[in-house]
């Protein structure tokens, strides 16, 4: 499958990105159906991991446009016909992948700010052999197996309970000290060695050859003819439990002994490890071994090993907090370094990207890889010309991880890295303390100026709808918009704009009435829209919360610039404003050429004050909310503005700790959960109501 024809996610307009999650809405669906229900894949797991993670970072540039059927929103398709179906007690989760090392710091250090817990606190987790097989949770009540479901769609799997019977390593009545009634959960598979006898079978019969040994598993397990099953060589292993009667174990490592003493099988590879490397290390034993073993794995899974603190943990989505998959790397390739280009940031970072000899991995084809910084290219001593080589290891951009020495040109030259901008000309400076090199022409210079301009109209700042990127660079290049206070005086190039070949009348006067629409905005996300570095929503929520408008921010500012007043030490004071963004507060404002684009901005804003937290005295304090569906009557970030302002907490995702859910227009997958878990939904009216009556 060719991907190169599409375009890259940051060059997506907000209609073509509607288009494209709905493309692969429909793939990843249908991938899901032959995969979970027919066992007959069409996709290898790298070209399924890339298009989930498309479709994950076009989510998170685009959220409104997230579908109600969101593959990040489904665990898997339904049920498939012909079995009945069986709702779990407990949903059964799907894991997030790590595709290195990198991943699993940001998983562990996750887990810690979750958790609250000082850094150096040992967390101790549980690593696994990821099977690769089939999930399914057995249900014993009274000692005696009395069900058995498959996964499903993570909330109803179905009812295989008579699949089972000849599965030796499925115990069918567990010892007189377990649970009255408990789920156990597990993985189904075939051994490399019976896969192959299998196979061998089908052949001599004439049938369908199975593609690989979980295949063989999943078709073997989900035949609606129970005698077909066993002449299956089905094989279980055991690794958690769902629900239980009674907590009966306090950690991952205590649930794995019991369920050894109770006759399941538990994969001997498992080890609890409390040091993130000696994890990362066996991770790399089991990578070494993999082909050695007598089962297919295709990952590591770590889990937090204190079941409490899954408890605290709980989930997100479709996936638990508390574990996460470590997955193989995958296929890598080589190909030719034909060109090393420089593309300019918003905060005139020079990022070298490779130009490659068009190359596919696992049905991709390559073109380009980000080479992040000069440093990379001297370390790596990539040049022109050379032979590298390629992997993507679930990288959205694919990555050059070596030379191939002995075929680089006899001719070849070291790449020496600019000191000067592509796009300005101005001097590229590389500061002591940072691994980056930056252009010093700041807004003056025309990639950095559109850029800005890209993040001033982005949803979390102005969010002015239907204003692109293409909009943005023809308006600039026009020589309409050249600064954010330009953009408010648009409409006094009207006749000019609809003049263009390339626009409409309608579409100008929306853009231009979307404009108008914006002019009123809150602090915190005016101070976001002007894209001083290191200075994101938190950081401009903290700001907005201490100073409370913009006159005393901005007065504020101007005197920190002395770096020896009270208005230095107040800055330098705030809870989680460290010396760096201090620094970058005050160079901001120093710079009289960013004070008269300010000035002139604020001139044509009205910029709301900042209303503090009224934590004491209503009932939304301390709750957490969701939202789901279209607010017609208020943008979601301004919503969640005033409820983060009276205290509740606004999260993306419906768990048993939700109190209320926010129904808008068109609700998606979060509804149907709230509704199977009891939570309370509210509509818009409701929540405006509430929160009128509060204020």
């Amino acid at each position: 499958m060719n991907y190169a024809k599409y375009k890259a996610v940051e060059e997506l307009t907000e209609i073509q990105a509607k288009e494209e999650l709905a493309r692969l809405a429909k793939i990843i669906a249908k991938a899901d159906v032959l995969y979970y229900q027919k066992n007959a894949p069409n996709l290898d797991d790298s070209e399924y991991d890339q298009l989930r993670l498309r479709n994950k970072a076009i989510e998170k540039r685009f959220p409104k446009s997230k579908r109600y059927d969101s593959p990040s929103e489904i665990v898997a398709p339904g049920p498939a016909k012909g079995f009945s179906k069986v709702r779990h007690a407990l949903p059964m989760l799907s894991l997030t992948n790590a595709f290195d090392s990198k991943d699993v710091r940001e998983f562990v250090r996750r887990v810690r700010r979750f958790l609250k817990l000082p850094n150096g606190t040992p967390i101790a987790m549980m690593t696994e052999p990821k099977i690769d097989g089939l999930s399914l949770s057995l249900r014993y009540e009274n000692r005696k197996l009395v069900q058995g479901a498959t996964r499903g769609d993570g909330i109803e799997g179905e009812n295989i309970t008579r699949n089972l019977e000849n599965i030796k390593e499925i115990p069918k009545i567990l010892p007189k000290n377990v649970p009255e009634v408990i789920e156990v959960r597990g993985e189904i598979y075939i051994n490399k060695e019976d896969f192959l006898a299998l196979n061998e079978r089908q052949a001599n019969a004439g049938a369908k050859l199975f593609a690989n040994p979980r295949n063989a598993a999943a078709g073997s397990l989900r035949q609606l003819d129970p005698q077909i099953t066993r002449t299956r060589p089905l094989r279980f292993f055991a690794y958690s439990w769902g629900a239980v009667s009674d907590l009966y174990t306090g950690t991952q490592e205590e649930c794995l002994k019991e369920l050894r003493e109770w006759n399941f099988i538990v994969n001997p590879l498992s080890e609890l490890h409390d040091n993130l490397e000696d994890m990362l290390e066996v991770y790399a034993k089991i990578a070494l071994k993999r082909y050695d073993l007598p089962y297919e794995i295709d990952g590591v899974v770590y889990k937090v090993n204190r079941m409490d603190w899954q408890n605290q943990l709980g989930m997100i989505s479709r996936s638990p907090r508390w574990a996460i998959a470590h997955k193989f790397k995958t296929e890598q390739v080589t190909t030719i370094l034909r060109e090393i280009v420089i593309q300019v940031g918003r905060t005139g970072t020079l990022t070298p990207v490779a130009r490659l000899k068009p190359v596919k991995i696992c049905g991709v084809t390559i073109t380009n890889a980000n080479l992040h910084n000069e440093d990379e290219i001297y370390r790596k001593d990539l040049r022109v010309g050379d032979t590298v080589i390629i992997h993507r290891a679930g990288d959205v951009i694919p990555q050059v991880i070596g030379v191939i020495d002995d075929k680089r040109p006899n001719d070849s030259q070291q790449y020496i890295f600019p000191d000067y901008c592509p796009r300005c000309g101005s001097k590229a400076v590389r500061l002591d303390d940072q691994s980056v090199r930056r252009c010093s022409g700041n807004i003056k210079c025309s990639a950095q100026a559109i850029a800005q301009l890209k993040h001033f109209v982005s949803r979390e700042a102005f969010d002015i709808s239907g204003f692109g990127v293409k909009q943005i660079s023809q308006y600039y290049y026009w020589g309409i918009i050249d600064t954010p206070a330009s953009i408010f005086r648009l409409s006094e190039h009207r006749n000019k704009l609809i003049g263009y070949k390339e626009s409409k009348i309608v579409s100008t006067d929306k853009l231009l009435a979307a404009i108008e629409g914006r002019r009123t905005i809150s602090l915190e996300r005016f101070i976001y829209s002007l894209g001083i570095r290191q200075v994101g929503k938190n950081i401009s929520r903290l700001l907005a919360n201490h100073y409370g408008s913009i006159n005393a921010m901005h007065s504020a500012m101007m005197q920190a610039v002395n770096m020896t007043n009270n208005a230095y030490a107040e800055l330098i004071s705030i809870n989680h404003i460290g010396d760096a963004l201090v620094n970058e507060l005050v160079n901001f404002f120093a710079n009289s050429y960013n004070r008269k684009l300010l000035d002139d901005l604020i001139k044509e804003l009205t910029i709301e004050e900042f209303k503090p937290s009224q934590v004491s005295n209503n009932c939304i304090a301390g709750k957490t909310m969701v939202f789901t569906g279209t607010l017609q009557c208020i943008h979601r970030n301004d919503a969640k503005s005033s409820l983060e302002s009276l205290g509740a907490k606004v999260v993306g995702y419906v768990s048993k700790k939700t109190d209320y859910v926010v129904v808008g227009a068109d609700p998606g997958f979060k509804a149907v959960k709230a509704k199977a878990l009891g939570i309370k939904m509210i509509s818009e009216e409701e929540l405006l109501t509430l929160i009128k009556h509060i204020f």
